[in-house]
């Protein structure tokens, strides 16, 4: 039997990613810890030093992360306790993300070829190949949200089924926060009465059953999370990440991460920020606080092309910016990372645009693009493999 292209894609993304990591269990399984500690009935973590990030509160860690990936590691965990490798998951979650961009160029009728060059870019252009192969507890959280966004978009460009949508949105932003943003967009897109929407036009038939299904599933994990926040925090609010932001010495004893006037810094970072340079080998250094997505991503600006379904396309932009807003005002930019690792939040809905302007044709100057992208990410996944990551 023939597989289909999206499951062919996925595999071959997953594998990609098992090689480019060298197999490697990282060091940094904060959530195979997390899962560890859920499976023996508490939230606070079994802290083995001061190399994981974990947020001291009242005499235990924590994880301050979105808790989702612990959550998938439940069953593996369960038969290999702490052994469990964390990066493997990494790298299906990679697959199932090049799976769900697959499936979108194909439903929104992208030719052959050009469902081969996006991607690709997706995978390798961008950050999401680098997160991948780490795995370490901050990058899967990247490589989670982007997948489980993917597969949001998916639903939103098929059967639109309302229960679905959420459980997609919240199963990302249960990775990685700022997609809670997302959720607005998702909802208008599901009551439009047309699945592509060209101009603004709700449809009362859908409306009951999108808001029963779509808001029940919200409901339910709201609840959910409220629960664990009490157990961690013994309160409904999330405090992890400003608590940490008051230790962290380059946050602030007060106040909160979210700041404007942190937006200086990272739009420095996010579209200034390049590689430094040596007379001797490798040459071209990048810095351990990441590189601007200029330099290493260039393509992503094709986005830019696409012009129609005109209403899908401005909610495409409000859902990457809305979702961008938090790592603009953010008092870190990332910090370790190759890159810039935060974009990863916002790219699918940037993919999206990408994949709506290759409709008509794509570029050979977009491909010379995709190419040095590619180029330019798998360098930073040698340099990383070699110079950084050599002993794990």
């Amino acid at each position: 039997m023939k597989l289909r292209g999206c499951v062919t894609a996925g595999i071959v993304a997953a594998l990609i990613t098992l090689v480019a990591g060298h197999f490697r269990s990282t060091p940094y399984n904060n959530y195979v810890l997390l899962a560890d500690a859920l499976l023996h009935g508490h939230v606070w973590m079994a802290w083995p030093g001061a190399y994981i990030d974990a947020l001291a509160y009242r005499g235990q860690h924590y994880v301050i992360e979105g808790p989702v990936p612990a959550l998938l590691l439940l069953p593996y965990v369960a038969i290999a306790g702490v052994a469990a490798n964390q990066t493997l998951l990494s790298a299906i979650l990679c697959g199932i993300a090049i799976g769900a961009a697959w499936e979108l160029g194909e439903r929104l009728g992208l030719e052959r070829p050009a469902n081969v060059w996006l991607p690709a870019f997706l995978l390798a252009g961008t950050d999401l190949l680098w997160c991948a192969m780490l795995g370490d507890v901050w990058f899967i959280a990247h490589v989670s949200a982007a997948a489980f966004t993917l597969l949001a978009l998916v639903e939103l460009c098929g059967k639109r089924r309302g229960w679905l949508v959420a459980l997609w949105a919240v199963a990302a932003a249960g990775s990685r926060f700022s997609l809670v943003l997302a959720i607005p967009v998702y909802a208008a897109l599901l009551i439009a009465a047309d699945p592509l929407p060209q101009s603004w036009r709700v449809d009362s038939a859908r409306l009951r059953a999108v808001l029963i299904g779509f808001g029940g599933v919200l409901l339910g994990a709201g609840a959910l999370y409220v629960a664990y926040n009490f157990a961690r925090w013994g309160t409904a609010a999330d405090i992890g990440y400003t608590s940490w932001y008051h230790q962290d010495s380059a946050g602030s004893p007060t106040g909160s991460p979210f700041r404007l006037q942190y937006m200086g810094y990272q739009l420095w970072s996010f579209f200034v920020q390049r590689p430094d340079f040596s007379a001797t080998f490798p040459w071209i250094r990048p810095s351990y606080s990441g590189i601007a997505l200029t330099w290493t991503s260039p393509a992503l600006i094709f986005a830019l092309s696409a012009r129609k379904p005109c209403a899908f396309v401005l909610a495409m932009w409000a859902a990457a910016i809305l979702v961008a807003v938090p790592s603009f005002l953010y008092y870190v930019n990332g910090f370790a990372q190759y890159g810039m690792r935060h974009a990863l939040d916002f790219i699918p809905f940037l993919y999206v645009l990408m994949v709506l302007g290759a409709r008509i044709r794509l570029p050979l100057w977009v491909k010379a693009l995709i190419v040095y992208s590619c180029i330019a990410s798998t360098y930073g996944i040698w340099y990383w493999n070699v110079f950084l990551r050599s002993g794990n």
